[in-house]
């Protein structure tokens, strides 16, 4: 599990425990030459050109309530590497009734002109709270190829913070699996200190493996 608590300084922010499946490795701001190091090693220019798109977008989040991010690394047939961006966002709700927070959210997500085509639906989430998902294709500036984005809105317990939990891709054509991805991870949220007796999956696996 991660704590997002000690992802962030803004001590504003309630503790939130979370698990990312294996081919994701927290990174920030600070770590474009190790992920150009890493995109060198890989000897891909897909994933040269993805890692370098995925950083520049990784910059941009700073300043807006980003508690946590990673980066996923799934190796593809014959020489492929497919990367995708995981954010965490973790902001003040606007108002105290919790499916109204979330409902209004998801509106305004899939409202955004950026989106080319999505697809708005809820999650049952084991904690009961409520869940919306909006995943796409998404246009992004001064980019001439689309991007895949799956986001999820749900609330802390506490009914106070919204958490917003993206994930977006070049690979489109793993979108159904990214999609997968990203509820199940919602699914492992926890907001009390979880049991440390299971340790944290590591190591790389191909997308649809992930799922397995």
């Amino acid at each position: 599990m991660v704590g997002a608590e000690a992802m962030t300084h803004q001590r504003s922010n309630p503790p939130v425990w979370f698990r990312l499946p294996p081919g994701f490795h927290d990174i920030g701001p600070g770590d474009r030459a190790t992920l150009n190091a890493v995109a060198n090693a890989l000897n891909s220019p897909d994933a040269q050109h993805d890692l370098s798109l995925l950083m520049d977008g990784l910059e941009e989040l700073a300043g807006h309530d980003v508690v946590h991010t990673a980066i996923g690394l799934h190796p593809e047939e014959p020489n492929g590497v497919n990367t995708s961006l995981f954010s965490l966002t973790i902001r003040r709700a606007e108002q105290p009734n919790p499916r109204l927070t979330v409902a209004r959210t998801a509106l305004a997500i899939a409202g955004s002109p950026l989106w080319t085509s999505s697809v708005r639906r809820f999650v049952d989430l084991p904690s009961g709270l409520p869940c919306c998902q909006v995943a796409g294709t998404i246009s992004v500036p001064d980019v001439e190829q689309g991007v895949f984005q799956a986001r999820i809105a749900t609330v802390h317990p506490d009914g106070l913070h919204l958490l917003l939990l993206d994930l977006t891709s070049a690979s489109i054509q793993h979108a159904d699996a990214y999609t997968d991805i990203l509820e199940a991870v919602a699914h492992t949220l926890l907001f009390t200190d979880p049991e440390p007796s299971v340790p944290p999956a590591t190591g790389t696996s191909r997308i649809l493996e992930v799922l397995l």
